[in-house]
């Protein structure tokens, strides 16, 4: 059987999920993964939005909301949701751009730079610290826990590193917990203007947020408030290298890029795939799942379905309508979304402007990141043309 999670197929799995999606949409892998994948749109948006047949309650963290079924996952949700405000989003946008100046400026004069290390892993990394109020010098240690939390998903494939992964989950978790105690504590006699006093504020019907439910949020943003975006900035430009003429279109239509954002989440989703379990046995496409099976949502492949995209293998930046679920979708869909999509704008908008004659510095095939559901390449390296001025 082909290996669905060899470099290869994480590079460029789209021929498989075609051949899937054509043949049998819904596909049981054997042990060690242990799944069932479902590969076709309408297959997909049922699994992650019936929540009455498919659990969010899957081999998970137990303090992550978004592996909560309501009512919990309702009132938890609507907790944090009171802190994480689109407007809140919005009071960011200059900040950002402060940001991504920053990392631009250290690049510019030197010709060439790693895009994921220099730039697009820093810049979301910083935002998502600064929202919550992580101290700069922090930030390294911040990195460390991503990691550690990333690389989760390799328990799931029996690969010799799934020991590790979770003894590495396990030791980051004890560090977060201490740290997140002590911010806490500092926040509760000095409330201040970010996320971490917002969440201790936030109230709904009389409760608060536990220390545990804040430590799972904390979590949740490391992961998709910085990996996402991170694989959404080098998405772009992967597109955009192999589809010359529409990096071409947007140089000459700036006004375009939102519309190119959607399109590289459509094209290359950051988040390939959610876990659902259903809680009786249930038919689709013909096949039995059983009770408490792992079912895997793949996203990536739903949002290259012919039958929901006209002439899905290519890369569109004006498509329109792009109906994509790159955020999941149903009371699940993803909290940060308009954050990643601002972010991967301004990111957009700056290396295209900053960075002339920006092209791929390697013709080597790029390496996947190391969680096995996210999508995006792990170094990418680029040339442009040098400027000593901003």
């Amino acid at each position: 059987m082909t290996d669905i999670f060899s470099d290869a197929n994480r590079r460029d799995p789209y021929p498989l999920y075609d051949a899937m999606r054509s043949g049998s949409p819904v596909l049981q892998v054997p042990p060690p993964f242990n799944a069932w994948l479902v590969f076709d749109y309408d297959g997909v948006k049922r699994v992650l939005s019936d929540y009455d047949t498919f659990s969010s309650q899957v081999p998970a963290p137990k303090n992550w909301f978004i592996f909560f079924d309501p009512p919990r996952h309702t009132k938890l949700r609507g907790l944090i949701s009171k802190a994480f405000t689109p407007r809140m989003i919005v009071t960011l946008e200059q900040r950002i751009r402060q940001l991504s100046a920053q990392l631009l400026d250290q690049a510019v004069g030197h010709g060439e730079m790693d895009l994921a290390d220099d730039y697009a892993t820093p810049l979301p990394m910083m935002v998502i610290s600064e929202m919550i109020g992580i101290p700069a010098a922090d930030w390294p240690t911040f990195t460390r826990w991503s990691d550690a939390i990333l690389k989760l998903s390799l328990s799931r494939s029996g690969e010799v590193g799934a020991a590790e992964a979770m003894s590495a989950f396990g030791t980051a978790t004890a560090e977060m917990t201490a740290y997140l105690a002590d911010m806490i504590a500092q926040r509760r006699a000095l409330p201040q203007d970010d996320l971490l006093t917002r969440l201790i504020e936030a109230e709904v019907d009389g409760e608060h947020l536990d220390p545990v439910d804040i430590l799972g949020f904390f979590q949740l943003l490391i992961v998709g408030g910085q990996e996402t975006t991170t694989n959404l900035i080098n998405n772009a430009l992967v597109c955009l290298f192999d589809n010359p003429d529409q990096l071409a279109h947007l140089k000459a239509r700036p006004e375009l890029i939102p519309s190119a954002i959607e399109e590289v989440l459509r094209y290359r989703s950051p988040l390939q795939w959610m876990m659902r379990t259903p809680k009786h046995d249930v038919e689709l496409h013909g096949r039995l799942i059983p009770t408490g099976a792992l079912v895997l949502a793949m996203i990536g492949s739903a949002n290259r379905d012919p039958k929901q995209f006209r002439d899905p293998a290519r890369f569109d930046i004006t498509r329109d309508p792009n109906p994509h679920i790159a955020f999941g979708h149903g009371i699940h869909s993803c909290l940060g979304a308009a954050l990643a999509r601002l972010e991967g704008r301004i990111a957009l908008s700056d290396l295209l402007a900053r960075l002339k004659d920006l092209r791929p510095a390697s013709t080597e095939p790029w390496e996947p990141r190391k969680a096995l559901h996210v999508h995006g390449p792990i170094h990418l390296p680029v040339r442009f043309q040098p400027s000593n001025h901003c």
